[in-house]
């Protein structure tokens, strides 16, 4: 009876015990939860970029030689056993399919699976890997402005394309990408490296989804409808789809550096991080024009190895200013050193 009545006796600092129990399962659900939803967004993302770079290699490969009346074009593959061939309408088919397959939910679904990673990463402990270290703001604060940046982004994209500067695509894609290593020097200012390198990804993967969401989809639901109705479709809207589809695919390349920039402290930890994204960033580019274009001409094939030359540059500039100290061990006075007294 007496040890039965010791057990249920209070132990000091046994009130602590719980919540630290309670805090060590919760950094452990944590910890799974960001594995989930990080594999998510990798699983979806693959097959979004997968399907963009396959789309713009069939464009870039068809027969246009003698193709069939409508047909603007078309090819032969082979892959996994079996032989396919392609065909590519000029407008539509005499008779709209049943099932016609839309790529859209892999755009969303990567958008949706990034937003839930910034909030289990970033959003849910902001001071923790969010923002800067002896940063002025506040969690909520910093939580807003990298939401917010999202938006603005995309409204600041939208209005540009809907500008005249939509009909000169090489002076609009110059003025995004200074925009965009803005919003990056910006970041870097508030954020950590992590934080700030991620919220430009977040911001050219919410361009990307966007231009899915409101621009490509509701111009391919148009085209279907007016064929339905035996209408003459509006050819500005798949003229708009085509420009918001390339910014799609010139932004693939550097996003994914951005999406694996974490593992990689030379880069984000820098003083001057953000303009070695910029770099990464026009190189990963300039490798994606290459392949964009070779199918015309090998004229942009320089961009390979000034790519190559580019990123051997940045790792030397990001290299440490000097070797570590060597450290001298001097023994004590009066230790043993090879068995003889110091």
């Amino acid at each position: 009876m007496r040890r039965a009545l010791l057990c249920r006796e209070p132990v000091a600092g046994s009130r602590s015990q719980p919540t630290g129990r309670v805090k060590t399962v919760l950094a452990h659900m944590m910890e799974w939860l960001n594995l989930g939803v990080r594999w998510i967004h990798m699983i979806v993302g693959v097959a979004w970029i997968g399907a963009s770079f396959y789309f713009v290699w069939l464009e870039n490969n068809l027969n246009r030689s003698n193709p069939r009346e409508g047909l603007s074009g078309d090819l032969w593959a082979i892959h996994g056993g079996g032989i396919y061939h392609l065909e590519k309408y000029k407008l539509a088919p005499p008779t709209m399919p049943e099932n016609l397959h839309w790529f859209k939910w892999e755009a969303y679904s990567t958008w949706l699976s990034g937003v839930a990673l910034l909030c289990v990463v970033f959003y849910a402990n902001p001071t923790l890997y969010l923002l800067a270290p002896g940063s002025s703001l506040s969690g909520a604060e910093g939580v807003h402005i990298g939401l917010g940046s999202l938006f603005v982004g995309w409204f600041i994209y939208s209005f540009l394309c809907d500008s005249p500067l939509g009909k000169r695509p090489a002076l609009l894609g110059l003025i995004l990408f200074l925009l965009l290593v803005a919003a990056a020097y910006g970041f870097s200012k508030v954020f950590s490296g992590r934080g700030a390198y991620l919220h430009v990804g977040a911001i050219m993967g919410t361009i990307m989804v966007g231009n899915v969401f409101r621009i490509i989809m509701p111009a391919q639901r148009a085209l279907v409808a007016a064929i339905a109705e035996n209408r003459t479709p509006d050819p500005s809207l798949p003229a708009k789809g085509l420009l918001r589809s390339r910014h799609n695919n010139y932004f693939t390349l550097p996003v994914l550096f951005i999406m694996i920039s974490n593992h990689f402290p030379s880069t984000y930890g820098s003083e001057y991080n953000w303009l070695i994204l910029a770099g990464i960033a026009l190189l990963a580019v300039l490798v994606r024009h290459y392949f964009n274009t070779r199918h015309d001409s090998h004229r942009f094939a320089w961009t390979l190895p000034v790519a190559a030359l580019g990123m051997l540059c940045l790792a030397y500039v990001t290299g440490p200013a000097q070797p570590p100290a060597k450290i001298v061990y001097q023994p004590l006075p009066g230790t043993a050193v090879g068995g003889h007294r110091a």
